[in-house]
């Protein structure tokens, strides 16, 4: 896990737990979720996600499996409420565009991002943190899975746009018609469409690298996307290669 509650305002703002051997592992996937999550739940949701990607790269459901990609749980403060978690989740921009660079100096193993509802805004601001540091190669790849921030802003005239299309590699937008958090709540709060709901509108014009993925014959709903047997990873990892 890497984690940066109660670190936010401190000059090393992430804190590392649990072990980073990850012996024979070419890459690795660091998972950010989304609202509500305090650090035990955190480390759940990044544990589902890994037993979900074992189970699409045919490790059987078992994370502990020889073979299985490492994930790394990125856990903040995201059990407040709406308001105020998106202000954390744009603070996060920063210490977390310093962990992908440290990471890719140090270690250098390509870095996979998923990314959960909230997560995605994490994400967003953290690709403008990345392009305004001119790191296009900090990650291999990124992945939404019912992003929950406007579905415009990621056009190539939005928010997000122009760090999308500086980043040196695809990003992915997983999104599903079911997800009725997304269709109701995210669209009452917020007043827009998200882009984990529908993707980007219409008339938008996307960055060149990125691409819509309709799951919603796969995902039932906002919290299915990265579970074992219900959710969308299968079709994930045939979009980003993994054996």
């Amino acid at each position: 896990m890497v984690s940066t509650r109660d670190r936010l305002d401190t000059d090393d703002s992430t804190e590392r737990s649990g072990s980073w051997a990850f012996d024979g592992a070419d890459s690795v996937v660091l998972f950010v979720h989304g609202l509500g999550a305090d650090a035990e739940s955190a480390r759940d949701l990044a544990y589902t996600a890994r037993l979900g990607l074992a189970a699409a790269t045919g490790a059987g459901g078992d994370a502990e499996t020889e073979g299985a990609r490492p994930v790394i749980g990125y856990s903040w403060a995201s059990n407040v409420d709406w308001g105020p978690a998106k202000e954390t989740a744009d603070a996060n921009a920063a210490p977390l565009a310093d962990w992908l660079t440290a990471w890719a100096d140090e270690d250098g193993r390509p870095v996979h991002l998923f990314a959960h509802s909230l997560g995605a805004r994490v994400t967003g601001e953290t690709l403008r943190e990345l392009a305004a540091r001119e790191r296009p190669d900090a990650l291999a790849s990124v992945s939404l899975f019912g992003g929950a921030v406007p579905h415009d802003s990621a056009a190539v005239d939005g928010r997000y746009g122009s760090a999308i299309a500086a980043l040196d590699a695809p990003l992915y937008n997983f999104h599903s018609r079911n997800d009725r958090v997304l269709g109701w709540v995210y669209r009452a709060s917020d007043r827009t469409r998200a882009v984990g709901h529908g993707g980007l509108p219409d008339a938008a014009t996307a960055p060149e690298n990125y691409a819509d993925v309709d799951v919603t014959d796969l995902v039932a709903d906002h919290y299915s996307y990265v579970e074992p047997e219900e959710g969308c990873l299968p079709r994930a990892v045939d979009r980003l290669g993994f054996e």
